[in-house]
């Protein structure tokens, strides 16, 4: 479950390395994935979310402030 984001589904993609000789390798690309506390529907949640997610707003970090028990 490590590498897909948990809000938009983005996850590895696959393609060619070409060398400067033209030489074709595979190769992965890996979005940036972190794993974060997340607030939802009033709950705090770990998930992983893509920074693009992250940073558009989609997701919404709880407040630093711990509430005392």
């Amino acid at each position: 479950m490590g590498r897909v984001c948990e809000i938009c589904g983005k996850r590895p993609h696959a393609g060619n390395k070409i060398s400067h000789s033209h030489r074709k390798t595979r190769r992965v690309w890996k979005p940036n994935i972190q794993k974060l506390l997340v607030e939802i529907d009033g709950k705090r949640k770990r998930m992983y979310v893509c920074t693009q997610c992250l940073k558009s707003g989609k997701v919404k970090r709880p407040s630093q402030k711990q509430e005392s028990l």
